[in-house]
């Protein structure tokens, strides 16, 4: 199952493990099941310290596997086979099951220890979901540092007939104790914060408490990221209030145009970037969505969670957002068949008829990637030819499952009241209308910019952007914006790391000068 460099890699891993880590199977006779005997003995096989017992232990799904410890019962479970975006997982559940200590605060694993009550968690994932891992991890951590925790990750291509029983049509689904809890990349901090009422209240007066900022960076992706680094340089006071370190780039699968990294993948960049923060004296306060921004001598940030950041001056770099269709259907049937990421959900759709909208480059490679996993693609373009680069076209015309649509406007979402079965659209030349019957419809029609809470205070562009000079200056003084947010053409990460910076030496100047 691992290759030798993957070998390699795992036993240099596992010496640090500490404290005997048993690896429970619960099998059956399917091939799955023998893939996954054949994994573990291999990791077993790694350290002296790791076994592997095959038994019967009243697991609700078959082949699985627990990772825990002879003395001490942890609730992690695998209903999966975990490689591809999930190894790391796996690696570190073992390292941590083995007494390797993981890399959260004191305070955090306190508040982990603290929850009363009972949770047992399932998530839904595909193996190919970029998305997934974070949950994964997250509540594997909390599994193990509370024993009234427990948590099973399920590979959905593996458990078809239940993830379709369920109805889950996007990863990574979360149940509690068998209702739902969230969709979607989700955060610990995140988690803790809906399963310990206190959380929210808690962590608005500690950053109420805040003394005032010399820059406040609003936004935590690669423009927020940059231009916070940059302040920080400077020995000036610096904060980051942002939705999700990261932003955007975490839903990015594969980075190839990041000038000396021939490739990577989003969460790892924003991994990267968050680390790379940290290293300067930098106060970032995640997981806070900023609601209204009020000009003044000291520039004050209102949050959603009630409380309120000053700050001498303030760069906008709150990125921008997956564009809707805004059409009937569309919003009812969000993650029941209507979805964004055809990476982390296309393999629940295998074997079946779908949908992409959008016929740019992110359209095209989405209806090029889900051809070799699902029936057949429908693609369908508002305009009169695809916009794709030539190179991307040219693969797609020569897929056999797919169809090309032009001059199609979407008018409707249809659905049986539970999931997406199909879609209505016009002809743009002749007027007709036409349905397509499909399971589920991937959304790639471009981006918007996340301003809807500036309107009225600072000056934006037809399209919602925020206007800026060449020195990343807006209308209203003291206040920078950078990246996607901006009308600064070519949303690209290279790009918006440039404007970050721009942005905060501009406000460095402008700080020197008042």
């Amino acid at each position: 199952m691992l290759d030798a460099d993957l070998k390699n890699q795992l036993q240099a891993y596992l010496t640090r493990v500490s404290r005997p880590v048993e690896i429970v199977a619960s099998l059956d006779d399917s091939d799955t099941a023998r893939q996954m005997r054949e994994l573990l003995q291999e990791i077993a096989s790694l350290s002296p310290l790791v076994s592997l017992v095959e038994r019967d232990d009243g697991a609700e799904r078959k082949p699985s596997f627990r990772i825990t410890r002879p003395d001490e019962p942890i609730g992690i479970r695998f209903a999966a086979i975990p490689l591809g975006h999930e190894f790391t997982s796996l690696v570190l559940a073992l390292l941590q099951v083995g007494g390797h200590p993981p890399k959260v605060s004191d305070e955090v694993l306190a508040q982990i220890r603290d929850l009363d009550g009972e949770y047992n968690f399932v998530t839904y994932i595909s193996l190919s979901c970029q998305n997934c891992p974070e949950v994964v991890q997250s509540l594997n951590l909390m599994a193990l540092v509370n024993p009234k925790i427990r948590h099973e990750t399920v590979d959905g291509a593996l458990f078809q007939d239940e993830v379709t029983r369920l109805q889950i049509m996007a990863v990574p689904t979360i149940l509690l104790n068998g209702q739902e809890f969230g969709q979607g990349r989700m955060e610990l901090e995140q988690i803790l914060a809906k399963v310990d009422a206190g959380a929210e209240a808690r962590a608005a007066a500690k950053i109420a408490a805040r003394e005032p900022f010399d820059v406040l960076v609003v936004g935590g992706g690669p423009a927020g990221a940059a231009a916070a680094i940059y302040a920080a340089r400077k020995g000036i006071r610096t904060g980051v209030v942002t939705e999700r370190f990261g932003g955007q780039v975490l839903d990015t699968l594969a980075i190839e145009n990041f000038i000396s990294v021939k490739e990577t993948e989003g969460p790892r960049l924003a991994a990267a970037l968050e680390e790379h923060v940290k290293q300067y004296a930098v106060d970032i306060m995640n997981l806070q969505r900023a609601e209204a921004l009020v000009p003044g001598e000291l520039i004050e940030v209102k949050l959603a969670s009630g409380a309120s950041l000053r700050s001498k001056t303030v760069i906008l770099s709150t990125g921008a957002r997956w564009r809707d269709m805004n059409v009937p259907g569309e919003t009812e049937y969000r993650t029941k068949g209507v979805t964004y990421c055809p990476h982390c959900d296309g393999p629940l759709f295998k074997g079946k008829p779908v949908a992409v909208i959008g016929g740019g480059n992110s359209g095209v490679e989405a209806a090029i990637d889900l051809a070799g996993v699902v029936a057949h693609v429908t693609l369908l373009e508002f305009d009169s030819k695809l916009r794709a680069d030539a190179v991307l076209v040219k693969k797609l015309e020569s897929l056999p499952n797919v169809k090309i649509i032009v001059n199609a406007q979407t008018t409707e979402v249809n659905g049986d009241g539970q999931k997406v079965t199909g879609l209505t659209y016009k002809d743009r030349v002749s007027g007709e209308m036409h349905q397509v019957a499909l399971a589920g419809i991937f959304v790639q029609i471009g981006l918007l910019p996340n301003t809807q809470w500036l309107k009225g205070t600072v000056e934006l562009s037809s399209r919602g952007e925020i206007i800026v000079d060449d020195h990343g200056r807006t209308s209203v003084p003291g206040v920078f914006a950078a990246g996607d947010v901006t009308t600064v053409p070519y949303k690209q990460i290279i790009i918006a790391m440039g404007e970050g910076a721009k942005a905060s030496l501009s406000a460095f100047d402008h700080l020197i000068r008042n």
